[in-house]
């Protein structure tokens, strides 16, 4: 619930007209605390073994919900290609129908290998992207003593790159959801 929270939040100190430094330190906390929230919600439902079939539902809905209002930021600054944002909003809306189907069958489809693997992709993407927006932000401010025009351009080409592995991987994602879904057997009517 902490991230569908910090989201809108995220979003709106994104595109406050704020200081920087204080932008920047929101944006970053904000950043930290909803992937953090992540990592540990997992870690501790395997550790006490609470697992849920609302839980195997709802962390991939909240990590959705986040990562598509972060990457939304990454589109309006022209970091993340909106070709790319509307491939990774086609493959979200296919998920969810296909864990719908799966519903339909009797079994709720958590996360898989895959798709958690495409989420620290996209982490580690959204981490170069907001790294450049800060340095940008903050060397305009003359909050940074140093020309943060090369090193923003060089964290916007790394976070473009990473971007493009994680939407292939999100599409890798999609088609392993997909065979689950096909090999699984038709729901028995009792």
């Amino acid at each position: 619930m902490v991230r569908i929270v910090l989201a809108p939040i995220f979003f709106a100190v994104y595109l406050l007209p704020v200081p920087a430094l204080w932008q920047a330190a929101a944006l970053w906390a904000v950043f930290a605390v909803s992937e953090l929230s992540d990592m540990l919600d997992g870690q501790a439902a395997r550790r006490l073994k609470q697992g849920s079939d609302f839980g195997k539902l709802f962390d991939p809905f909240a990590d959705t919900f986040t990562q598509i209002t972060f990457l939304l930021c990454f589109v309006i600054e022209g970091i993340f290609p909106v070709w790319l944002f509307l491939v990774v909003l086609y493959r979200e809306y296919a998920v969810l129908f296909v864990r719908n189907l799966m519903l339909r069958k009797g079994v709720t489809m958590g996360a898989r290998m895959a798709g958690k693997v495409k989420t620290v992709a996209y982490i580690a993407a959204e981490a170069a992207a907001l790294a450049a927006v800060s340095l940008t932000r903050l060397g305009s401010a003359g909050y940074l003593a140093f020309d943060t025009a090369k090193a923003g351009s060089a964290l916007r080409i790394a976070a473009r790159v990473t971007f493009c592995v994680s939407v292939a991987l999100s599409v890798y994602s999609f088609a392993e959801y997909l065979v689950t879904y096909l090999k699984a057997p038709p729901r028995e009517n009792c």
